[in-house]
């Protein structure tokens, strides 16, 4: 490398490290890091720059909400690896991606995932005057068996193309990079922070511990995200440019295709799981949904149907068990600290978002009845 890329990519480091530490202020990982912040970037920068660069273990553990779930969690400076990567290639992926396929990009979310399949529903049946059919699948085990060669090509395909700028870096730095993070397994590089029991109950097939070599990408990374979109995109062009379905949206695993013929989307499944087959992935069979719009449909925590929205169950299960632990927070004669008010605050803020592009007004009557009255004392 140059001088000039050289500095180039230390002022990349310190913009990835900035969002990086964004929504991980405090914990523990990241005040390490923080310590000593700019001796711990150029470090970095440095293997970079000398091809040492290698992923750290990351830590293991189970979740238990809103699913049992198993997490391999990256290491700060490994995060700070995903967020350059994700600033230097984002902006090429965006302009190759469909339309509709909605997680984790600038504009879009589990909100306008919900909002454009309803309004998808309500153009294909005319504002509710004509038949139509809502077709759901889901992927089984997406990210544990994403296959690292196929996620390569294409990622490099999507990549392809003259002139293309990864913010002042070099292709072959970010080829390097991406290398490194397709191409690490988690489970073989990872330290467990909780007891192999918690394991029990979650089955293999949900875990990356049981996975094939060169398979499987850890749940939540944000460079995890961004190859879910790439990975599954030649699969969207093929629904949209060869099957020509109009309405289909995709979010993560979930995929939704309307049509006012059952049978147009009966016969979908067979395209859609050879077009699956072709990258070792395939439909969940105890996930296929195929009914009449009036039915309503299950998407991104919310439940679809005519001129309405509700919250999903788990959604208002998880809504009334916040509650009690907010109540069980406030049950106290002594003084309650900020930070315990301040996580109050942003627990019942974050339900209250999404209730309210929902209709909730009865839960949220009842919801009401179930805080205690210091709730109101404190935040009247």
């Amino acid at each position: 490398m140059n001088e000039n890329s050289e500095s180039i990519l230390s002022l990349r480091l310190f913009e990835a490290y900035y969002r990086a530490r964004r929504n991980k202020r405090n914990t523990w990982n990241q005040l390490k890091f923080e310590i000593d912040f700019e001796h711990h970037l150029l470090q970095l920068a440095g293997e970079i720059r000398r091809r040492r660069y290698a992923p750290k273990p990351c830590i293991a553990f189970i979740v238990n909400k809103p699913v049992k779930r198993e997490i391999f969690a990256a290491d700060f400076r490994d995060r700070v690896v995903h967020h350059l990567l994700h600033g230097s290639i984002n902006h090429i992926v965006e302009g190759k991606l469909i339309h509709d396929t909605y997680s984790c990009r600038k504009g879009k979310g589990t909100l306008y995932g919900v909002k454009r399949i309803d309004k998808f529903i309500r153009s294909c049946t005319r504002n509710y005057q004509r038949d139509a059919y809502i077709l759901k699948l889901d992927v089984t085990g997406y990210f544990r068996n994403m296959g690292h060669d196929i996620l390569w090509q294409k990622v490099q395909k999507i990549l392809s193309g003259r002139n293309s700028d990864y913010g002042g870096l070099p292709r072959e730095l970010i080829d390097y990079l991406l290398r490194q993070v397709i191409h690490t397994h988690a489970a073989d590089n990872c330290t467990v922070k909780c007891s192999t029991a918690e394991w029990k109950g979650l089955p293999k097939s949900k875990s990356l511990f049981y996975v094939d070599k060169g398979c499987g990408l850890p749940i939540g990374n944000l460079s995890s995200q961004l190859f879910g979109n790439i990975f599954l995109n030649d699969f969207d062009q093929f629904v949209k440019h060869r099957l020509g379905v109009r309405y289909y949206g995709r979010y993560v695993d979930d995929m939704i295709f309307i049509h006012h013929s059952k049978e147009y989307l009966r016969n979908i499944i067979c395209k859609v799981r050879e077009e699956l087959a072709q990258v070792g992935l395939e439909i969940h069979p105890g996930k296929i949904y195929l009914q009449h719009y009036t039915k309503g449909v299950l998407f991104l925590g919310q439940f679809i149907k005519p001129h309405r929205r509700y919250i999903s169950r788990r959604t208002k299960d998880n809504f009334y068990r916040a509650i009690e632990e907010v109540n069980g927070l406030l049950d106290t004669e002594a003084r309650i600290e900020d930070e315990v008010l301040n996580r109050i605050r942003t627990t019942m803020n974050s339900y209250l978002g999404i209730l309210r592009h929902s209709n909730s007004h009865r839960l949220i009557i009842r919801a009401r009845k179930r805080l205690c009255p210091q709730f109101f004392f404190f935040f009247s």
